[in-house]
């Protein structure tokens, strides 16, 4: 199959800025959350989006399913803009791409039985007879590894583990091409984060769904993905292939990133994290820096970073936005 057959959903320069007001008398500055990030997704494939808090992956991942207005930009689901879509159409699109939430407890009614929960979008989108949703919902139940005793029970009976469970079956009823997974591991505890992730691969395998998996985890990220983007204040710095990533990042701030995860398994390539030292926090998305928005934090800046923007353009079979590339 050709790339452009397996292309399943381009972003393309996509903006998302919020007003914040800066006191009396003054004018209002923009929260830039989001300022023009770029990527592609293939069919069967896993892409992951990764930085520390605040540095608008959940913000991407909430424009893609139009959660969020667009400010400036594009997206288009195997080959049609979707930007502006609405009413019939856009429920059309919720069948084909799907979300789950961090937090599954926050995310499920908790007046509404499993069975209730998992019913619905068979019945919003008229896609299986009445009398063949009971059925359905079992077997759903148990693709994702729940007995059919689950279906007449509340969501604060289960634990946080099944709770995501019946998240993940609930976004596998419609049959979607696409999954986003919002930090769908971070409020559980490690033990069930391992049968997740598991799951998560084992639903990859067997369907060929395409997943979008925004994570600050890079352990996950390592183990699940095919291809990673790394964010810093709202900007793609580094996207490339996972391994190739793991073994030899290029950006500094991807050099922070796994530097500061040292129980990551990295590959021969680079069998440990590189040791550097990073000062500063990060700056506000209000004010950011000019030049390269990493530059007062980056040890190997030199006078062009205070100044400069540097573009995201292909350097080793990836993308890279620096100045020493």
């Amino acid at each position: 199959m050709s790339d452009e057959l397996k292309q399943l959903l381009v972003v393309d320069s996509l903006k998302k800025y919020f007003p914040v007001r800066s006191g009396f008398g003054k004018p209002s500055k923009w929260l830039k959350a989001v300022d023009g990030v770029s990527f592609e997704v293939k069919k069967d494939t896993v892409f992951a989006i990764v930085g520390e808090s605040g540095c608008g992956k959940s913000t991407v991942a909430r424009l893609i399913l139009k959660l969020l207005p667009l400010t400036a930009g594009r997206v288009l689901f195997k080959g049609e803009d979707i930007s502006g879509i609405k009413g019939d159409v856009l429920k059309r699109l919720r069948r084909s791409m799907q979300i789950v939430f961090q937090d599954p407890f926050a995310s499920l009614n908790p007046r509404m039985r499993v069975l209730e929960t998992l019913s619905e979008p068979f019945k919003i989108h008229k896609i299986v007879p009445g009398n063949e949703i009971k059925d359905r919902v079992v077997s759903l139940l148990e693709k994702v590894g729940l007995s059919p005793d689950a279906l007449n029970r509340y969501p604060h009976e289960f634990s946080g583990g099944q709770r995501q469970r019946i998240c993940i079956a609930r976004a596998l009823t419609v049959s979607p091409e696409l999954i986003v997974a919002d930090e769908p591991l971070s409020s559980l505890d490690v033990s069930i984060q391992a049968q997740i992730l598991n799951l998560l691969q084992d639903i990859k395998k067997e369907t060929g769904i395409a997943l979008i998996l925004i994570s600050h985890d890079l352990k996950v990220v390592h183990y699940l993905s095919d291809e990673v983007a790394v964010m810093y204040l709202g900007k793609i710095v580094e996207q490339a292939k996972t391994e190739d990533l793991f073994g030899s990042p290029k950006h500094p701030y991807t050099e922070l990133l796994l530097s500061s995860a040292p129980k990551i398994t990295l590959s021969p390539v680079a069998r440990h994290p590189i040791p550097v030292t990073y000062t500063g926090d990060v700056p506000s998305p209000v004010d950011i820096p000019s030049g390269c928005p990493f530059h007062p934090r980056c040890p190997k800046r030199f006078d062009m970073c205070d100044k400069v923007v540097p573009e995201l353009k292909g350097t080793g079979g990836r993308l890279v936005s620096c100045h020493l590339y």
